[in-house]
Formats: structure tokens, sequence, C-alpha cells
């Protein structure tokens, strides 16, 4: 199953390590809040995708059913 990242803009704080753990997806606006790519999580930066969620200190951060397959799981 294909994922993608999403974030909690109420429970981040800016803390950003996520952007670091994983710049390939993740980048900070002007103010050091994260700004999530769109795209599916390529298969090889899933590993660093999921220890991102994990080790994001407010629990914003978590990883979605990718748009494909969020429209398989409605039917």
């Amino acid at each position: 199953m294909k994922h993608r990242l999403a974030v909690n803009p109420i429970a981040c704080t800016g803390h950003g390590l996520c952007a670091e753990m994983l710049p390939e997806l993740i980048r900070l606006d002007e103010w050091g809040f994260p700004i999530v790519s769109d795209r599916a999580i390529p298969h090889d930066l899933s590993p660093l995708a999921r220890r991102a969620v994990r080790i994001c200190p407010e629990l914003a951060l978590r990883l979605d059913p990718a748009a494909a397959d969020r429209k398989v799981a409605a039917q």
C-alpha cells in the first residue's frame, strides 16, 4: 500500500526534526513549520518516513493512504 505524509498543523510546534530526517519530502516554511509533499512516498524512502513519524515530538506527523488507495478503500 502506498502512503503519503500528512501533518496536523495544530499539533505541530515546528521542531523541524521531520525535515532533517526526510528533506526529500518535507521542507520548512519561513516560520519553521513543515510543508509535506503531496506525492506518494517512494519505496526507498518508506523506512525514513516511518522513522520521521515515530520521532515527531508532538505526534503531529502521520502516514495516510495515498490518493489511489483511498478511492479503493472507499468502495
